[in-house]
């Protein structure tokens, strides 16, 4: 999941300058997306996101273990790897920008809590385009056990994380 973990804190950190959606409204007369999503948050983003699972790759390659875990294989072989790991980055940020869009429907501001969305939002967009990237990889990689814990585990970590960026002063709030 590290690819599709990264983008979102690596987006908050070097993202700013131009929204992706220009300012623009819908008839409803609110931002498509917002002022959160940016040009360069998102390829920031999927930079970051690339470069761990690039990593994640290299070292997967070489037997790498952690604590007797082997680092995770994202494919069998290098393209299509790169394929599932691209794909877990752009969705990991794709899936935070259709959250968004759906909070500005619901006329709620940018940085509004929406418990549960707000901390698995980018997983479940990383994992639907991971499934159509891959999807033999995809059902043999994220069995019910390994979807379990990460629907458990994520919102826990985004919460740390965002108490940190939070303090750091990278967010405008610990949400």
């Amino acid at each position: 999941m590290l690819p599709a973990y990264l983008p979102n804190p690596f987006a908050a950190v070097f993202g700013g300058g131009k929204p992706i959606d220009g300012g623009r409204t819908l008839r409803d007369g609110r931002r498509i997306i917002g002022d959160g999503k940016t040009y360069r948050g998102l390829f920031s983003g999927i930079f970051f996101g690339v470069l761990a699972g690039s990593i994640q790759i290299w070292l997967s390659s070489r037997g790498f273990e952690i604590l007797g875990v082997k680092v995770p294989v994202f494919g069998p072989n290098y393209t299509d790897a790169f394929k599932v790991v691209f794909a877990l980055a752009c969705g990991s940020l794709f899936g935070d920008m259709f959250k968004s869009f759906f909070k500005r429907r619901m006329g709620m501001k940018r940085g509004a809590p929406l418990p549960l969305v707000d901390q698995l939002d980018f997983v479940i967009g990383a994992w639907i385009f991971a499934y159509f990237t891959a999807p033999e990889w995809f059902v043999s990689s994220f069995t019910p056990l390994i979807i379990i814990v990460v629907l458990i585990t994520t919102p826990l970590l985004h919460l740390t994380t965002n108490i940190v960026g939070y303090f750091t002063g990278i967010k405008k709030e610990p949400w």
